[in-house]
C-alpha cells in the first residue's frame, strides 16, 4: 500500500458518492467503503505491513480519507433524502374522510349522568381504595360477625383484616371518620364479590352509593324526594317510583326502590318479568350504631342509598347479558353511538 493508492481510493470514493442519486445508492456505498468488511477497514488493517518509519504518514492519510468519506456520505444522504420515492398527485381540495369520534361506554355514561344529577342537589364525589379494611367494609357498617358476606365463599380476602371491597359503602365510613357533619357525598367505584359470572352477575362490578348526614333533621321523606328526583332525571319524567320495606344492617328503616318499567310503561314485559316494576336500588335511614362506630353523635340524622351501575345501564339500553358490556366487541359497542 502506497500514498498514491490511498489518493486513488479517495478520488474513486468521493466520485461515486457524488454520483449517488438515491438513499439506497448512498447506503450501498457506505457499506462498500465504511462497512465492517468495507475497503477502508481493510486498508486500516494493512498498516501492520507498513514499515515503522512510514506508519505515521500512512495513518494520517487513512484517517483523513475515512473522515472525508464519512462527511461526503452524510452530506449526500441529506441531499437525496426522499429521492426515488413514488409520489402521487393529491388534490388538497377534496373533503376529508370522516371517521367518527366514538362514544362513551354505557357504564361510564351512567356514572357521569348520576354524578351530574346528584351534583345538582349539592352532592360531591368521594373516592376510596379498592383494597379495604375489615372495619370499614363490615364492622363500621354494623355487619354481624356471622353474616354470610364475611365468608370466604362470598368475599375476596387478602389477609386477616384486608379484602377487596364488596361495596362502595366503606368510602362513606372514610368520609365520616375524616369530617364532621354535614356530609353529602356520592361514591362511584368498582366492587368485588365471589359471584359466578352469568348474564346478570360478575365477580367485579360498579356501584354508586350516596350519603347525607346532618345535625338538622333528615327524614325518610327527604330520601324519597331525592331518589324520586334522580329517577325522573335518569329514566324520564313519566317514571313512577315504588318504595318497599326491606332490611340492611346499616340502615333502619330500610327500603328497596323500584321504578316502573320504561319498556312496557308498567304493563308487564320480559324486561320487568311481567311485574311492571324494576328493582333499582336500596336505601334507608342511617342506623345510629353506624354513627357510634365513626364517632358521630347518635343524635345525627342521615340517609344512605346504593345502586348497581351495570343494572341501570342494562335497563336503559335494553342489554340482556351483562357480559356483553365487558366483551370489548366494537361491533356491539357501536350500537351505543
Amino acid at each position: 500500500m502506497t500514498i498514491s493508492e490511498i489518493d486513488t481510493v479517495k478520488s474513486s470514493a468521493l466520485g461515486e458518492i457524488a454520483a449517488a442519486a438515491t438513499p439506497d445508492a448512498v447506503e450501498a456505498l457506505r457499506v462498500k467503503y465504511s462497512g465492517r468488511n468495507g475497503l477502508l477497514p481493510a486498508m486500516m488493517k494493512g498498516l501492520r505491513d507498513v514499515p515503522p518509519a512510514e506508519k505515521p504518514a500512512f495513518g494520517q492519510a487513512l484517517n483523513a480519507l475515512r473522515a472525508e468519506v464519512a462527511a461526503a456520505l452524510d452530506a449526500r444522504k441529506a441531499a437525496v433524502a426522499g429521492a426515488g420515492e413514488k409520489r402521487e398527485d393529491f388534490d388538497f381540495s377534496l373533503p376529508g374522510n370522516w371517521r367518527g369520534t366514538g362514544s362513551i361506554h354505557p357504564i361510564s355514561e351512567v356514572i357521569e349522568e348520576t354524578t351530574r344529577i346528584f351534583a345538582q342537589l349539592g352532592f360531591t364525589v368521594a373516592d376510596g381504595p379498592d383494597v379495604e379494611t375489615e372495619f370499614n367494609n363490615f364492622d363500621a357498617l354494623n355487619t354481624a360477625k356471622h353474616h354470610p358476606s364475611r365468608d370466604e365463599r362470598d368475599t375476596f380476602w387478602l389477609g386477616p383484616e384486608l379484602l377487596l371491597r364488596t361495596q362502595t359503602s366503606p368510602v362513606q365510613i372514610r368520609a365520616m371518620l375524616a369530617k364532621k357533619p354535614p356530609v353529602r357525598i356520592i361514591n362511584p367505584g368498582r366492587c368485588y364479590r365471589r359471584d359466578t359470572t352469568d348474564a346478570t352477575h360478575a365477580a367485579n362490578f360498579h356501584q354508586i352509593e350516596g350519603l347525607y348526614v346532618d345535625v338538622n333533621p333528615v327524614s325518610l321523606a327527604d330520601l324519597k324526594s331525592t331518589l324520586s328526583h334522580f329517577a325522573r332525571e335518569m329514566m324520564g319524567p313519566s317514571v313512577k317510583v315504588r318504595f318497599r320495606p326491606h332490611f340492611f344492617p346499616f340502615t333502619e328503616p330500610s327500603v328497596e326502590v323500584d321504578l316502573s318499567c320504561h319498556v312496557c310503561k308498567g304493563r308487564g314485559c320480559p324486561v320487568c318479568k311481567q311485574s311492571g316494576w324494576i328493582e333499582i336500588l336500596g336505601a334507608g335511614i342511617v342506623d345510629t350504631r353506624v354513627f357510634r362506630r365513626v364517632g358521630y353523635d347518635e343524635d345525627c340524622y342521615g340517609y344512605a342509598f346504593g345502586m348497581g351501575v351495570e343494572r341501570i345501564a342494562m335497563i336503559k339500553h335494553g342489554v340482556t347479558d351483562l357480559r356483553m358490556l365487558y366483551a370489548n366487541d366494537l361491533r356491539y359497542l357501536r350500537a351505543f353511538l
